[in-house]
């Protein structure tokens, strides 16, 4: 397993960093759990996942001595370096009371008003279930991060910024993006997209527009063609050079 970022990066709180546990192959979370930088080392040189225990004080391998291991596939680190994402192929099952999944009682569910969208029902291509789209989660993220300031995020210190400093980085990412469109070289234009994205999201959280708002504009765009939708805008006024 290739180590792609230092852990002395790693930011361990009280000497532990939250794992969040994924099937690699159907992206269900199965467990949470916590590593220090021993069990954490443990787990990419045995290549199955290796805990710190805060009930117990110790180290504990997974499946130890029920035998459902998990197997790693891949590590992610968030953005603020605070949080593993652990990719696995699970062995059985991950939960000690026989379920595939730690995650299997639900506590709190939204009330669907009449008249509104469960989104939880919409249908994509092929007729198959759409949940809340990453766009939507990540918007969500950016506007929390907007509320609360993190040390070390990234996020943060653009809000903090101000709006310049954030349109600047709106400028610079399309200006790359145009760059990579241009090249025609596929890995880039998709890295650049995701970058502009990104910073477009955090402008539209300066204003407190969440992502929803967006897709719903474009949902009621879709009712029409598109010439007759640009007609309905009508010309947009011209600044002065006074303006």
């Amino acid at each position: 397993m290739k180590v792609l970022v230092d852990i002395d990066q790693i930011k361990f709180s009280d000497g532990l960093i939250p794992a969040v546990i994924q099937d690699v192959r159907n992206k269900d979370v199965l467990m949470v759990a916590y590593m220090n930088a021993e069990s954490l080392q443990l787990s990419i040189e045995t290549g199955e996942t290796h805990f710190w225990s805060r009930s117990r004080k110790k180290l504990w391998r997974k499946g130890e001595t029920s035998g459902h291991i998990q197997i790693i596939k891949a590590i992610l680190i968030d953005c603020d370096q605070d949080t593993l994402l652990v990719e696995v192929e699970q062995v059985e099952v991950a939960c000690h009371t026989g379920k595939r999944s730690c995650f299997f009682e639900k506590f709190w569910e939204a009330n669907v008003r009449e008249g509104e969208e469960d989104v939880s029902t919409r249908k994509g291509q092929g007729g198959a279930p759409l949940s809340v789209s990453m766009l939507e989660a990540l918007s969500k993220t950016i506007l929390e991060r907007k509320e609360q300031s993190f040390p070390g995020s990234y996020t943060s210190s653009l809000f903090e910024g101000g709006l310049d400093l954030i349109l600047k980085k709106v400028a610079e990412e399309s200006g790359e993006f145009i760059i990579s469109a241009k090249n025609g070289r596929e890995k880039e234009i998709v890295h650049e997209t995701a970058d502009l994205l990104y910073h477009l999201l955090v402008a539209l959280g300066y204003y407190n527009i969440p992502m929803m708002q967006v897709e719903e504009e474009l949902k009621r765009r879709t009712s029409q063609s598109g010439l007759d939708e640009k007609k309905s805008r009508g010309k947009k006024p011209r600044l002065s050079s006074a303006e």
